[in-house]
């Protein structure tokens, strides 16, 4: 089975916003794709810059998603993946969902592993997930969640693989400081996953000065090598991708030797 991947980066200051998800938009219809993924939290400033946390601010940032969420029907008929601030039994959290026009939004994994410090203070502003990796089948895709900084927990990568998983989605919020670092960290995943990866960040910089990486990625499973990166020239990418890859990788090292 083939299928259409697209990844991007987009600004995170809601002024240039809207004027990216314009161009993704028209993107993604010319390219027909069947699967979006989206950076983390995309639809509101980062909140997490600051150790000052503000409930009035995640709420504002949760309002802000919830008038967002309508405007996926945008992106026609393709899986929109991302994540988003929400509030369940007074815990704030960090959900990771799926989107399809079909059935609409799925909540499918709530982030577990947070940092705490300079431009990243998470574990301050929101609560840990339940520590649930389990793959969601979508249109006959099993799609996996790392979320962000949970990409450096291979772990999950590995059971992922046991779980058959085809695509590994890692929507990020991460620094031009450590590119490389996370493209390092995507490769390792998919090979250990044996799935693709994906991810999207978010591009430019913010008003408290953080400059983010953009740099979205595609990378297969066997050797972990890179099929597309994002940038500023070149901020949407979408390339077809054969699940019946992920599948074989399963069998190869070092995917097959069990723990």
């Amino acid at each position: 089975m083939k299928i259409k991947t697209t990844v991007c980066e987009l600004s995170n200051d809601p002024a240039s916003f809207e004027k990216d998800w314009q161009s993704l938009v028209a993107h993604v219809k010319s390219e027909k794709s069947d699967l979006v993924l989206l950076p983390e939290m995309p639809f509101a400033p980062w909140v997490a810059w600051t150790d000052q946390v503000d409930p009035a601010v995640w709420q504002a940032a949760s309002e802000a998603h919830d008038r967002w969420m309508p405007r996926l029907e945008e992106l026609e008929t393709a899986i929109v993946v991302s994540t988003r601030p929400v509030i369940h039994n007074e815990k704030r959290q960090n959900e990771g969902f799926i989107w399809e026009p079909e059935s609409g939004y799925q909540a499918v994994h709530t982030k577990y592993y947070l940092p705490n410090e300079s431009g990243f203070w998470e574990a301050a502003w929101y609560e840990r997930g339940d520590h649930d990796f389990t793959p969601v089948q979508i249109r006959r895709i099993n799609i996996a969640f790392l979320i962000c900084s949970e990409i450096w927990f291979g772990e999950h990568a590995r059971a992922y693989a046991r779980q058959g998983a085809h695509i590994l989605v890692c929507p990020r919020a991460t620094p031009m400081a450590s590119v490389d670092k996370w493209i390092a960290g995507g490769r390792v995943a998919a090979v250990n996953s044996g799935a693709f990866c994906l991810s999207s960040n978010y591009s430019n910089s913010n008003k408290q000065g953080m400059k983010w990486a953009g740099t979205g990625w595609i990378i297969e499973p066997e050797g972990g090598e890179i099929l597309g990166l994002t940038s500023n020239e070149q901020p949407l990418i979408t390339m077809q991708i054969d699940l019946s890859v992920a599948e074989a990788a399963k069998k190869t090292y070092p995917r097959y030797i069990p723990d």
